[in-house]
């Protein structure tokens, strides 16, 4: 059997397959150094977690498939990841204790001791002494440990603007030792509460109850509660949070409407159409008995007095659906009281119309509010806020008709600055056969009824009187 001949080393052929081989090859070796490299990367991450790649701890740090400890080079980022856990947990908060003016002084005591012993001057030295001192003292004041038990409690999450959130803060000590006095921070807001904990006892509590004042629609983020301990220069102070922080909804005031300020929900079984039935709510008229007519129908007086069948004819009706629609563009209000009152205004109406179990439909400008619930609803008209853009006015009239197409009732809750050009453009939106009313809001006016087209306007100087307004619609 004869052997093949080899190809010649020296042909076009031979040095272009030479050629792609050596760029296979280095292609090949720079993927794989790219993954020796990842690889190292990735085990120098686990090594500075102290686990090995398969979720085991190493003892040495090694890796527990080679048995080597990782290279000068490799171990380079684990370093970095350990000594930047060490600074966030163990050197930080030491260095965090000293406040401004206590850095100022260390800063201060330690240029005097240095200079004092190198030049031998007695006075830096003294005056080295007085600075070192009073931080010494401070120190004194912030060592130790607290193991407190704190519980934060509000009696209620929400709460109507002017009323007071009531809660109290219960520090116990769960150990069986005493701990010294120590103050107690409770953050509300942007504001701070402080109240004193006397030393208490293994075992021991303190009660402190606390009240919020509420002098405007917000959501309050009461908490965290923090266990502080100082020295009287402020030199030092120490921090520790114990409770979480909890949210505080403070709804808008609103007020109820009996049946007859409800003026924009006239017909309380809804509103009735144009198509006729034999068998609903609105009584529309008599007519002649035709076969197929229900008896129960029939009007037997009728029917004596004209000697033949007359029976009731009726209206189909609709569910009463009511949109309530909240300008909050900050360019149509005078002032923030006059916002906080159409907030209010819409606020009440919504509550009403849900109240009566009508369908509801409430939105603003950039948001819809909930109607799953009465509560989720006055919490998103907590968090209404005024736009600062510029938006055409007309556009609230159309979201209207889109949001609610078959609406029955739509009520427009704007500002002093609105003009009657815009009013009208927003009604022109909404559609044929629509109850509209605007509701004006400005501050101390009196109540007033004018119209625009046939959109209804009433003017309102404060929300106690929305329900005299809203028997003006109703006539």
């Amino acid at each position: 059997m004869s052997s093949p001949n080899p190809v010649p080393a020296d042909t076009a052929d031979a040095k272009a397959a030479k050629a792609e081989s050596r760029k296979r090859r280095r292609a090949a070796s720079a993927a794989n150094r790219a993954t020796s490299r990842r690889a190292r990367r990735k085990a120098s991450v686990e090594a500075a977690d102290g686990t090995t790649p398969d979720g085991g701890a190493s003892a040495d740090g090694r890796s527990p498939e080679s048995g080597t400890a990782p290279t000068g080079g490799e171990a380079g980022p684990g370093l970095r990841d350990r000594a930047g856990a060490l600074w966030r947990r163990r050197i930080h908060p030491v260095l965090d204790v000293v406040s401004p003016v206590g850095w100022t002084l260390l800063g201060a005591a330690a240029a005097c001791w240095l200079l004092g012993m190198t030049l031998h001057i007695t006075e830096l030295n003294v005056i080295a002494f007085v600075l070192t001192v009073p931080l010494v003292i401070a120190a004194l004041f912030v060592l130790g440990r607290a193991n407190y038990r704190v519980t934060l409690d509000l009696q209620s999450h929400r709460v109507v603007v002017g009323t007071r959130a009531v809660g109290r803060v219960e520090v116990a000590n769960p150990t069986q030792r005493p701990i010294l006095a120590s103050r107690i921070e409770l953050a509300v807001g942007s504001a701070t509460a402080q109240f004193l904990v006397p030393r208490l006892a293994a075992e021991a509590e303190h009660e402190e109850l606390f009240a919020v004042p509420t002098k405007r629609r917000a959501v309050l983020v009461v908490g965290p509660v923090r266990s502080v301990r100082d020295d009287p220069l402020s030199l030092m102070r120490r921090q520790v949070t114990w409770a979480k922080e909890q949210e505080l909804f403070v709804h808008p005031r609103t007020v109820r409407l009996d049946e007859a300020a409800s003026g924009f929900l006239r017909d309380l079984e809804g509103t009735p159409s144009s198509d006729l039935s034999s068998s609903d709510i609105a009584f529309h008229a008599l007519r002649d008995y035709a076969p197929g007519d229900d008896r129960r129908h029939v009007h037997w007086r009728t029917t004596a007095r004209t000697g033949k069948l007359m029976v009731r004819q009726f209206e189909e009706t609709r569910r009463s659906h009511v949109v309530v629609a909240l300008d909050n563009l900050a360019e149509h209000y005078a002032s923030a009281e006059e916002f906080e009152l159409a907030v209010s205004a819409a606020a009440s109406l919504s509550g009403q119309t849900f109240r009566e179990e009508k369908e509801l439909t409430p939105f603003t400008f950039d948001e819809r509010q909930s109607t799953r619930t009465l509560r989720q609803m006055m919490d998103d008209y907590t968090v209404v806020e005024q736009l600062k853009e510029r938006t055409p006015f007309h556009e609230l009239g159309q979201k209207a008709a889109d949001l609610a197409p078959n609406a029955s009732a739509v009520m427009m809750i704007v500002g002093s600055h609105t003009t009657a050009r815009e009013l009208n453009s927003a009604a022109n939106q909404l559609p044929i056969g629509v109850m509209a009313v605007a509701i004006r809001c400005v501050d101390d006016a009196e109540v007033k009824r004018s119209a625009i087209g046939g959109l209804d306007v009433v003017t309102l100087g404060s929300l106690d009187t929305l329900a005299k307004a809203m028997r003006a619609v109703g006539r």
